[in-house]
């Protein structure tokens, strides 16, 4: 059994002390640099006076890339059965003739 890590993640000016496994890091080290970026980038395009503000829009893009993403796999595997079933219609014609 993996031990557990101990790193510290700063978001928005805060510090947050974490106990994972060490499986983990590299993903959530990855994300804090993703959301301080998208932090940077709001405070640059928008008059936002409150942290928790930008920290609330940074929350709703990450949710909705996510959304986006398991709209776009939910159609991909739709359109991959639809043709799975062509196919399967095929070969059922060609080995009854």
């Amino acid at each position: 059994m993996e031990d557990k890590l101990k790193i510290k993640i700063s978001i928005a000016d805060r510090v947050y002390p974490l106990t994972i496994q060490p499986s983990q890091e590299e993903g959530l080290r990855k994300a804090a640099k993703k959301i301080e970026a998208m932090i940077k980038q709001f405070e640059q395009n928008y008059a936002v006076r409150d942290k928790q503000d930008v920290l609330a829009m940074c929350a709703l893009q990450f949710a909705a890339q996510t959304e986006q993403k398991n709209i776009d796999k939910s159609s991909e595997m739709i359109e991959a059965e639809e043709k799975l079933r062509s196919l399967n219609e095929l070969l059922q014609q060609h080995l009854t003739s």
